[in-house]
């Protein structure tokens, strides 16, 4: 499956900029521009870059539309494959690609639909990773000779005493071999269920109709769609809650296509009049969320910090996201503390929008543990990407325009001192905050000495 990929910087909280795969992605521009240019019969693209072509039109006709949402729908396997291949090329696009067309799903009425139906049928059967099916005692038949349930007639069923000796080796390998052969008797799954590979080929349908929603949530045409259909947010969710029964790849394709929806997205579509298909609240969602950015894969809590960030900067989603915001602020200085940079992008860009909602946020960081030490650390480091370096200033810019954090940050004054006079880049920004710190009457009783003059 083709993969739409894009470079994501590390800033990026308050931008609506469309997010692609930073973390794991292996497939190059130049790679997939060849293959949708070899899906489209290009005779100029490299024979070392083409694999299987799709005999495809890019601009597809109205039956063609109707033909891949009834592929979708039929349960053929060979149907939805080809649909799914179909909807891959043409869901995937990049700034240089050759093909300089695509189709929004807008012009494809029931198509969002039949692929959610894809998920679900996987997730109908999806189980725990860890699950283990737990042993079953057979009783019916088991005094019977000729019986397929009977466990101790196994032997006496499959074996042959009439055959010579020396031929006893040959024997006792077809023996195991039937014994095996007849495992079926005596497995849970039955005619009507579905073995292994159904459900691996299931689990791939699944994963792949995922890559295509995650393709579609990067086109400005299909926001206003996607945030307003409740099944589509609520597949999202959940997968995203049943992270422990999803494939790895699905929930990635899953948690990108929020951060891309994000800066449209209103929680409150939850607690809405539309028909809702699976039991998803606001508090559950906002749980799913909280429950990536715990994760311990890098790519599931850099992607849930930005997540965050995006969400916050919509006055309506506010009211889910600040009882939990404790736990927010201790996870983003956390990531903090991490040595890849991406990780600290992601939180700086988070902590950047969450800082400036209302003045009990900029109280609750500045008086979180590490959280001023490390933002210090960004800048003095500093980090790859000046964009970062920035913010985590500007965020201590407005922590110090509350009088209650002064105390919080008067320790550091020294460090503040010495990026005024050292980083020219951000000199500015620390002189309005040693001016602040010192300068300022504070509404406390108390007064300390400072390097810079007296609080009063």
């Amino acid at each position: 499956m083709q993969k739409q990929t894009g470079k994501s910087g590390g800033g990026g909280g308050s931008s609506s900029v469309k997010r692609g795969r930073p973390f794991g992605s292996t497939t190059g521009s130049g790679a997939a521009a060849a293959a949708a240019a070899a899906s489209i019969g290009d005779p100029a693209a490299p024979a070392a870059l083409v694999g299987p072509s799709l005999q495809l039109l890019t601009a597809l006709s109205d039956q063609n539309n109707k033909r891949i949402v009834l592929a979708l729908q039929s349960g053929l396997k060979s149907e939805i494959l080809w649909a799914l291949n179909a909807l891959t090329v043409l869901s995937f696009k990049e700034k240089d690609d050759l093909r300089r067309d695509a189709t929004p799903l807008a012009k494809v009425p029931g198509l969002l639909d039949a692929l959610l139906q894809v998920i679900d049928d996987w997730r109908d059967i999806a189980m725990p990773k860890d699950h283990t099916k737990p042993p079953r005692a057979r009783t019916l038949g088991a005094n019977i000779t000729l019986s397929g349930f009977g466990l101790e007639n196994v032997e006496q069923v499959y074996s042959d005493t009439a055959t010579p000796l020396n031929d006893q080796p040959k024997i006792e390998d077809s023996t195991i071999t039937k014994k095996r052969s007849a495992g079926f008797l005596f497995d849970e799954d039955g005619l009507f269920n579905i073995d292994d590979e159904g459900r691996t080929e299931r689990q791939q349908c699944a994963v792949a109709a995922s890559n295509i929603i995650r393709n579609f949530s990067f086109m400005p045409e299909n926001e206003t769609i996607m945030v307003q259909h409740r099944h589509c947010l609520e597949t999202v969710f959940q997968c995203l809650e049943d992270q422990n029964a999803e494939d790895d790849e699905l929930i990635t394709n899953m948690l990108e296509t929020l951060v891309n929806l994000a800066p449209v997205l209103d929680l409150r579509i939850f607690s809405s009049s539309k028909p809702s298909f699976i039991p998803i609240t606001d508090k559950s969602a906002v749980h799913a969320i909280m429950s990536m950015l715990d994760s311990s894969v890098k790519a599931w809590h850099c992607a849930a910090a930005e997540l965050i960030g995006r969400l916050i900067i919509n006055p309506d989603n506010e009211s889910f996201l600040l009882p939990v915001i404790s736990q927010i602020y201790k996870r983003l200085v956390d990531l903090l503390s991490v040595q890849a940079f991406d990780a600290q992008a992601a939180a700086v860009s988070a902590l950047y929008n969450v800082s400036e909602v209302n003045m009990d946020c900029r109280l609750r960081l500045a008086s979180e543990r590490w959280a001023v030490d490390r933002l210090l650390k960004i800048v003095k480091a500093p980090h790859p990407v000046t964009e970062v370096c920035r913010k985590a200033a500007v965020i201590l810019e407005s922590l110090v325009s509350e009088p209650q954090n002064r105390m919080h940050l008067l320790v550091h004054e020294n460090t503040f001192a010495e990026i005024l006079t050292s980083e020219g880049k951000y000199s500015d920004t620390f002189a309005r905050i040693l001016y602040e710190l010192t300068a300022r009457p504070s509404n406390k009783l108390t007064s300390g000495q400072a390097i810079w003059g007296n609080i009063n």
